[in-house]
């Protein structure tokens, strides 16, 4: 593991390894990392929890409506990796060129995600802390009292 590629995100039950891919997702990982050393994901909600899916965070419209970051979108970098469970994609809206900062991991495998949204890592040690993320409701996954993240930086 390249040390300069690896986040530790701290949550409630326990600290998560992420392993970054620098080689297959660049400006992602860049992007990821500027924020990282910002502190942009300090305290922020994991907003969607879907059973047997994913659990998203990054969204400051949800943390405070004035503290909405302007970020350029980033272009797609889709890669042969599958999205199986503890696989991290950049978040985006329908457009595949609209990812700024939020983010997801998935639960489960997510064959119907693969190279249509970009993987820029995979969770290397801790993934029963992201599964122990209270679930929200059932559509959408929005969460009424969400957990949030301690702490995220740069191994």
């Amino acid at each position: 593991m390249n040390q300069s590629d690896v986040l530790k995100m701290e949550l409630e039950s326990g600290t998560v390894t992420i392993q970054l891919f620098s080689d297959l997702a660049p400006r992602h990982v860049e992007r990821i990392k500027a924020l990282v050393q910002a502190g942009f994901y300090e305290g922020m909600p994991f907003a969607r929890v879907m059973k047997d899916f994913m659990v998203q965070t990054g969204d400051p419209v949800k943390v405070s409506r004035a503290g909405h970051w302007r970020l350029p979108v980033l272009d797609a970098e889709f890669s042969s990796l599958p999205f199986e469970r503890g696989t991290v994609g950049m978040a985006r809206s329908k457009h595949p060129n609209s990812a700024t900062h939020q983010f997801f991991i998935t639960t489960s495998r997510a064959k119907y995600l693969d190279q249509k949204y970009t993987v820029f890592g995979k969770v290397a040690d801790g993934m029963q802390f992201v599964e122990q993320l209270h679930y929200g409701e059932h559509e959408t996954g929005a969460v009424a009292n969400p957990e949030k993240i301690k702490r995220l930086i740069l191994a």
